[in-house]
């Protein structure tokens, strides 16, 4: 059954994001409103050595009150390509640049809310270019073993969806 959104009004604007006021058909013919939350792209990215370790940021998560393992992410600027966004994050937050980036997935992580769309990569190498620019995003970054991966999404250890989507995947990769 397909939902029609019949138009949309703004009721809230910012740099990051903005909040709409849907019309919506239901397949029924009933209509409601529902708000949507426009978002730009996020693009995250990391890097697997040679003993299938993946680089991973500890931080808190102030609007949950949560700590957890995450890839380094952020916003894609204007102009900005996901790839060149990925890295340009992953080296901000870790002083990790990465080597060639490949496409690992793209989630939409509350598509009933919200059309925010995260494009993840990894690449099997990177240099260390230094400590990070953005200290303040993490607590501490280090090199997690993949095979520990599952247990630790199973644990509650990586609480962000796109980070264990990706992880999850790079698993079945290099180790599936």
């Amino acid at each position: 059954m397909q939902w029609t959104n019949i138009s949309e009004r703004n009721v809230y604007k910012n740099p990051w994001f903005q909040v709409n006021l849907a019309d919506v058909a239901l397949p029924d013919g009933t209509r409601l409103d529902h708000y949507v939350i426009r978002q730009r792209a996020v693009a995250a990215a990391t890097v697997v050595n040679e003993a299938n370790e993946v680089l991973l940021l500890w931080r808190h998560r102030f609007i949950t009150d949560s700590w957890g393992w995450e890839l380094a992410a952020g916003v894609v600027e204007d102009g900005e390509t996901a790839e060149a966004a990925a890295a340009r994050e992953m080296e901000e937050e870790t002083g990790w640049r990465p080597g060639p980036l490949r496409h690992l997935l793209s989630v939409e992580p509350s598509n009933g809310l919200s059309d925010a769309r995260h494009h993840l990569y990894w690449s099997e190498e990177g240099i260390r270019t230094g400590g990070p620019q953005d200290a303040f995003e993490s607590s501490r970054r280090e090199w997690v073993p993949l095979k520990l991966v599952p247990d630790m999404i199973a644990r509650g250890e990586v609480p962000a969806s796109n980070t264990a989507a990706g992880l999850l995947m790079l698993h079945h990769l290099r180790l599936g």
